[in-house]
Protein backbone atom coordinates (compact mmCIF):
# COMPACT_ATOMS: atom_id res chain seq x y z
CA UNK A 1 0.00 0.00 0.00
CA UNK A 2 3.18 2.44 0.91
CA UNK A 3 4.71 1.51 -2.40
CA UNK A 4 1.43 2.17 -4.43
CA UNK A 5 0.14 5.56 -2.55
CA UNK A 6 3.52 7.39 -3.07
CA UNK A 7 2.82 8.02 -6.97
CA UNK A 8 -0.62 8.94 -6.00
CA UNK A 9 0.80 11.82 -3.62
CA UNK A 10 3.46 13.16 -5.62
CA UNK A 11 1.08 13.07 -8.69
CA UNK A 12 -0.85 15.60 -6.54
CA UNK A 13 1.42 17.52 -5.10
CA UNK A 14 3.18 17.92 -8.95
CA UNK A 15 -0.32 19.02 -9.72
CA UNK A 16 -1.05 21.44 -6.77
CA UNK A 17 2.55 23.11 -8.54
CA UNK A 18 1.47 23.13 -11.59
CA UNK A 19 -1.87 25.14 -10.75
CA UNK A 20 0.05 27.23 -8.54
CA UNK A 21 2.48 28.46 -11.33
CA UNK A 22 -0.41 28.74 -14.10
CA UNK A 23 -1.86 32.21 -15.12
CA UNK A 24 -4.98 33.12 -14.06
CA UNK A 25 -7.99 34.06 -15.75
CA UNK A 26 -7.36 35.84 -18.65
CA UNK A 27 -9.00 39.56 -18.35
CA UNK A 28 -9.96 42.25 -20.71
CA UNK A 29 -7.48 44.27 -22.22
CA UNK A 30 -6.45 47.25 -24.68
CA UNK A 31 -7.68 46.35 -27.98
CA UNK A 32 -6.20 47.80 -31.24
CA UNK A 33 -9.35 48.14 -33.51
CA UNK A 34 -8.98 46.76 -37.64
CA UNK A 35 -9.10 49.98 -39.79
CA UNK A 36 -12.45 50.43 -40.40
CA UNK A 37 -14.41 50.27 -43.84
CA UNK A 38 -14.46 53.36 -45.51
CA UNK A 39 -15.28 52.59 -49.29
CA UNK A 40 -17.71 50.17 -51.02
CA UNK A 41 -20.51 48.80 -49.44
CA UNK A 42 -24.20 49.42 -49.48
CA UNK A 43 -25.57 53.14 -51.18
CA UNK A 44 -26.55 55.93 -49.22
CA UNK A 45 -30.42 55.84 -49.72
CA UNK A 46 -30.66 52.43 -49.82
CA UNK A 47 -28.79 52.24 -46.21
CA UNK A 48 -31.36 55.30 -44.89
CA UNK A 49 -34.32 52.83 -46.23
CA UNK A 50 -33.17 49.64 -44.18
CA UNK A 51 -32.50 52.09 -41.15
CA UNK A 52 -34.46 50.50 -38.37
CA UNK A 53 -34.93 49.84 -34.82
CA UNK A 54 -34.40 46.11 -34.46
CA UNK A 55 -37.83 45.23 -32.41
CA UNK A 56 -37.88 44.20 -28.50
CA UNK A 57 -34.81 41.85 -27.33
CA UNK A 58 -35.01 40.26 -31.24
CA UNK A 59 -31.28 39.73 -31.67
CA UNK A 60 -29.78 36.40 -32.63
CA UNK A 61 -26.46 35.00 -30.60
CA UNK A 62 -24.15 35.64 -33.87
CA UNK A 63 -20.98 37.74 -33.36
CA UNK A 64 -20.60 41.27 -34.34
CA UNK A 65 -16.99 41.07 -35.20
CA UNK A 66 -14.13 43.39 -34.22
CA UNK A 67 -14.01 44.84 -37.75
CA UNK A 68 -18.08 45.50 -38.03
CA UNK A 69 -17.46 46.82 -34.49
CA UNK A 70 -14.19 48.85 -36.12
CA UNK A 71 -16.73 50.75 -38.82
CA UNK A 72 -19.47 51.28 -36.52
CA UNK A 73 -17.00 53.21 -34.35
CA UNK A 74 -15.35 54.87 -36.70
CA UNK A 75 -18.43 56.14 -38.32
CA UNK A 76 -19.73 57.29 -34.86
CA UNK A 77 -17.26 60.31 -34.45
CA UNK A 78 -14.11 59.57 -36.47
CA UNK A 79 -12.00 61.74 -38.40
CA UNK A 80 -12.68 60.99 -42.05
CA UNK A 81 -10.73 63.23 -43.90
CA UNK A 82 -7.15 62.70 -42.61
CA UNK A 83 -6.51 65.31 -39.88
CA UNK A 84 -9.35 67.72 -40.98
CA UNK A 85 -12.49 66.41 -40.73
CA UNK A 86 -14.82 64.13 -38.40
CA UNK A 87 -18.09 62.25 -39.56
CA UNK A 88 -20.12 64.25 -37.00
CA UNK A 89 -20.07 67.98 -36.12
CA UNK A 90 -17.72 69.07 -33.65
CA UNK A 91 -17.55 72.81 -31.72
CA UNK A 92 -13.97 74.47 -33.09
CA UNK A 93 -13.50 71.37 -35.12
CA UNK A 94 -11.26 69.58 -32.20
CA UNK A 95 -11.79 66.66 -29.94
CA UNK A 96 -14.74 64.82 -29.14
CA UNK A 97 -16.65 66.13 -26.60
CA UNK A 98 -18.90 62.59 -26.22
CA UNK A 99 -17.07 59.76 -25.50
CA UNK A 100 -18.40 56.15 -26.36
CA UNK A 101 -17.96 53.09 -24.48
CA UNK A 102 -18.39 49.63 -25.59
CA UNK A 103 -19.54 46.89 -22.79
CA UNK A 104 -19.66 42.84 -24.15
CA UNK A 105 -19.08 39.69 -22.96
CA UNK A 106 -15.34 40.48 -22.58
CA UNK A 107 -15.63 43.35 -20.47
CA UNK A 108 -16.42 47.53 -20.70
CA UNK A 109 -14.03 49.22 -23.09
CA UNK A 110 -13.75 53.03 -23.67
CA UNK A 111 -13.29 54.09 -27.55
CA UNK A 112 -10.28 56.16 -28.29
CA UNK A 113 -11.03 57.66 -31.12
CA UNK A 114 -7.69 58.97 -31.55
CA UNK A 115 -5.73 55.71 -31.64
CA UNK A 116 -8.68 53.68 -33.02
CA UNK A 117 -8.74 51.44 -29.93
CA UNK A 118 -10.30 49.89 -27.33
CA UNK A 119 -8.94 51.40 -23.33
CA UNK A 120 -10.22 48.56 -20.92
CA UNK A 121 -12.63 49.70 -17.84
CA UNK A 122 -12.61 46.97 -16.26
CA UNK A 123 -13.13 43.27 -17.16
CA UNK A 124 -16.77 42.87 -16.20
CA UNK A 125 -19.27 42.02 -18.49
CA UNK A 126 -22.39 45.37 -17.36
CA UNK A 127 -24.92 44.67 -19.86
CA UNK A 128 -27.07 42.71 -17.39
CA UNK A 129 -27.00 45.66 -14.63
CA UNK A 130 -27.24 48.93 -16.31
CA UNK A 131 -30.49 49.16 -15.80
CA UNK A 132 -33.67 49.42 -18.84
CA UNK A 133 -35.43 46.87 -20.36
CA UNK A 134 -33.90 43.75 -19.50
CA UNK A 135 -32.99 42.72 -23.33
CA UNK A 136 -30.72 44.66 -23.05
CA UNK A 137 -28.13 41.78 -22.71
CA UNK A 138 -29.30 40.22 -25.51
CA UNK A 139 -27.53 42.88 -27.38
CA UNK A 140 -23.63 41.39 -28.60
CA UNK A 141 -22.62 44.57 -27.69
CA UNK A 142 -24.18 47.81 -25.76
CA UNK A 143 -22.57 51.13 -26.65
CA UNK A 144 -23.06 53.81 -24.00
CA UNK A 145 -22.48 57.30 -25.41
CA UNK A 146 -21.33 59.51 -22.39
CA UNK A 147 -20.84 63.09 -22.12
CA UNK A 148 -16.75 64.42 -21.57
CA UNK A 149 -17.16 67.30 -19.04
CA UNK A 150 -12.94 67.89 -18.97
CA UNK A 151 -13.53 68.37 -23.04
CA UNK A 152 -16.90 70.41 -22.68
CA UNK A 153 -15.49 73.30 -20.39
CA UNK A 154 -12.81 73.41 -22.51
CA UNK A 155 -14.44 74.41 -25.44
CA UNK A 156 -18.06 75.48 -24.89
CA UNK A 157 -18.87 78.82 -23.22
CA UNK A 158 -22.08 80.22 -20.94
CA UNK A 159 -22.61 77.22 -18.63
CA UNK A 160 -23.22 73.60 -17.69
CA UNK A 161 -26.70 73.65 -19.90
CA UNK A 162 -24.97 75.22 -22.86
CA UNK A 163 -22.56 72.17 -22.74
CA UNK A 164 -25.25 69.61 -22.23
CA UNK A 165 -27.10 70.99 -25.09
CA UNK A 166 -23.82 70.89 -27.47
CA UNK A 167 -23.11 67.73 -25.97
CA UNK A 168 -26.84 66.15 -26.67
CA UNK A 169 -26.76 67.34 -30.29
CA UNK A 170 -23.09 65.75 -31.17
CA UNK A 171 -24.89 62.35 -29.64
CA UNK A 172 -27.81 62.75 -31.95
CA UNK A 173 -25.30 62.90 -34.68
CA UNK A 174 -23.57 59.70 -33.63
CA UNK A 175 -26.36 57.64 -32.88
CA UNK A 176 -27.63 58.29 -36.50
CA UNK A 177 -24.02 57.22 -37.50
CA UNK A 178 -24.59 54.03 -35.96
CA UNK A 179 -27.82 53.56 -37.29
CA UNK A 180 -26.62 54.11 -41.12
CA UNK A 181 -23.21 51.79 -40.44
CA UNK A 182 -25.74 49.25 -38.56
CA UNK A 183 -27.60 48.91 -41.69
CA UNK A 184 -25.10 49.26 -44.30
CA UNK A 185 -23.15 46.10 -42.38
CA UNK A 186 -26.87 44.14 -41.73
CA UNK A 187 -25.97 44.57 -38.11
CA UNK A 188 -29.36 45.26 -36.11
CA UNK A 189 -29.26 48.51 -33.42
CA UNK A 190 -31.69 50.42 -31.57
CA UNK A 191 -31.36 53.11 -29.40
CA UNK A 192 -32.47 53.25 -25.60
CA UNK A 193 -32.88 56.22 -23.03
CA UNK A 194 -34.10 54.35 -20.59
CA UNK A 195 -31.02 52.75 -18.09
CA UNK A 196 -30.08 53.10 -14.51
CA UNK A 197 -28.23 56.51 -14.81
CA UNK A 198 -26.13 55.98 -11.65
CA UNK A 199 -24.98 52.29 -12.11
CA UNK A 200 -23.93 53.19 -15.48
CA UNK A 201 -22.13 56.37 -13.92
CA UNK A 202 -20.63 53.76 -11.47
CA UNK A 203 -19.71 51.08 -13.46
CA UNK A 204 -17.77 53.32 -16.30
CA UNK A 205 -16.30 55.52 -13.14
CA UNK A 206 -17.66 58.85 -14.71
CA UNK A 207 -17.07 62.10 -13.15
CA UNK A 208 -19.15 63.86 -10.63
CA UNK A 209 -20.53 66.21 -13.51
CA UNK A 210 -20.75 63.79 -16.51
CA UNK A 211 -23.84 61.78 -17.37
CA UNK A 212 -24.65 58.42 -19.93
CA UNK A 213 -27.06 60.73 -22.61
CA UNK A 214 -28.21 57.06 -24.39
CA UNK A 215 -27.22 53.20 -25.28
CA UNK A 216 -26.91 51.68 -28.85
CA UNK A 217 -27.43 48.34 -29.03
CA UNK A 218 -25.73 46.30 -31.75
CA UNK A 219 -26.25 42.86 -32.93
CA UNK A 220 -27.50 40.07 -35.83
Amino acid sequence: MIVRSWPARALLALMSLALWLAPGPSLAADVDLPAPQTEGGMGLFEALKKRSSVPGGDFSLAEVTLGELSTVLWAASGLNRGQTGWTVPMAEGLAPYVRIYVAGQEGTFRYDWGGHRLVEVSGENIKARIGGPAFIRKAFYVLVLTTDREILGQLVRGGKDRQDEFAQVLAGAMTQDIYLAAAALSLGTRYIHSMNVEAVKSALGLGPDDYPIALMLLGK
